[in-house]
């Protein structure tokens, strides 16, 4: 055999099998396209419509092709208890990542059991979109399995559920953000709301008008013959820790609440912001014309209906009435009376509060950077608790008073049982 040179050998592989010499451009991170290393890689727990949008686009995730078709991220399960929509799910994305360069080295999994997913090693964060009653167990297993968290809107159906997540995600040291995403989108209305009130514009803070009362979740208690269970339904994990009761075709992601648990944490997510309530809660609550109302310490009113004749505030938001004027905001408009209220710019030595111009995107740059989202647990606990304390209030319609600082009833132990409820084995918080 003929000695071959250094030189020569570079020079035959360079050109014969190029391989050591190129690579691709979504390796280096070129043409806008994030290196493996550099893109978080998630799980999506439940792909019905709100978590399909999530997933794929929609009209809660603000970009187009939803988490899938960021180049910064690299979805790698997707979990529901429907063959039918895991298995689309799935399909999709590892469709779309073929058309991507450098996106498809790695499949996305379908699972029916998000315990697989949590068992992941290789996933970083987690998005919840289940029904309401899974939310609160499901983020805390997600904490204690060191994931990340997006946990969709209400954060929790009972105050001892929305506790134990905070808790829960402050002793895993994980990054969680709430689906209220109104801090985050729709111009920034909502924030410069907020910043106009706290700043003094309409004078004393009075009264709100949140144009939602209390939601509160409450177990069925019906027996029966079972209708056949479809072969593509886990009946079983879809209940989780709700009693078990016949299948009846309703897998419905709000078969369990009443009131205003769906739709309601979102006003009042606004209203804590407003307020300058983000560490605290209400101190009193009594009925008003068959709604919720509540009262804070600096004697703030919040009424569970809309301001008498403003059309403003019911599409996600808050009528805000101080002592020189009113603010009214939701996803569409941001209006004052006096008008100049709400249209001269906010001033350097007014209040500016945290700003986050993509929901998302803030998620995504807090597990970069391990700082705290937009809508965190603390933020996600108290909000999800003037809710639900609501919610507890219009169940006994009686005036209660309540201790933010203990979370608890004061004197009351009828109104203190229902901070919790009771859950199925073997799930509980």
């Amino acid at each position: 055999m003929r000695p071959i040179s250094r030189r020569s050998f570079l020079k035959g592989t360079g050109t014969t099998l190029g391989l050591p010499f190129v690579i691709p451009a979504s390796v280096l991170g070129l043409g806008n396209v994030a290196p493996p290393s550099e893109r978080i890689t998630m799980g999506f727990i439940g792909v019905g419509g709100q978590g399909g949008g999530h997933l794929l686009g929609g009209a809660w995730t603000y970009i187009p092709g939803g988490y899938s078709a960021r180049s910064d991220v690299q979805v790698l399960a997707v979990c529901d208890i429907r063959r039918e929509r895991r298995e689309r799910g799935a399909q999709r994305v590892n469709e779309n990542y073929a058309q991507m360069p450098g996106r498809g080295s790695k499949p996305c999994e379908a699972y029916v059991d998000f315990r697989r997913v949590l068992e992941r090693n290789d996933i970083d964060a987690v998005l919840i979109a289940t029904p309401a009653h899974w939310h609160a167990i499901m983020a805390i297993m997600a904490a204690e399995a060191g994931k990340d968290i997006y946990c969709e809107k209400p954060t929790a159906c009972t105050i001892h559920e929305a506790q134990a997540v905070a808790a829960a995600v402050r002793r895993y040291g994980r990054v969680y953000q709430a689906g209220t995403q109104q801090r985050s989108e729709y111009g920034g209305k909502f924030r410069r709301a907020c910043e106009f009130v706290r700043s003094g514009r309409i004078g004393r803070l009075r009264e709100v008008y949140a144009y939602r009362d209390g939601g509160a979740i409450k177990w069925p208690t019906r027996f029966g013959t079972s209708r056949p269970v479809p072969d593509d339904v886990d009946w079983d994990l879809y209940l989780g820790p709700a009693p078990w009761i016949p299948y009846d075709g309703n897998t419905g992601a709000h078969r369990f609440d009443i009131g205003e648990l769906n739709w309601g944490q979102h006003h009042y997510d606004i209203v804590q912001w407003a307020a300058d309530a983000d560490e605290t809660g209400p101190v009193e609550f009594f009925m008003d014309e068959g709604r919720t109302a509540y009262r804070y310490a600096n004697n703030v009113t919040v009424f569970g209906k809309p301001y008498p004749g403003e059309k403003v505030g019911g599409n996600g938001g808050a009528c805000f009435v101080g002592t020189n004027g009113r603010i009214a905001v939701d996803r569409d408009n941001l209006i004052s009376d006096p008008p100049d209220i709400v249209r001269e710019p906010l001033r350097p030595n007014e209040t500016h509060l945290y700003r986050g111009d993509s929901h998302s995107g803030n998620f995504l740059e807090c597990i970069r950077t391990r700082q705290r989202t937009i809508c965190h647990e603390d933020i996600a606990h108290r909000s999800a608790s003037a809710l639900l304390l609501g919610g507890i209030e219009k169940q006994l319609q009686r005036p209660l008073k309540w201790n933010p600082q203990c979370e608890q009833f004061v004197g009351d132990d009828e109104a203190n049982r229902l901070l919790s409820i009771a859950q199925r084995p073997p799930w509980h918080i």
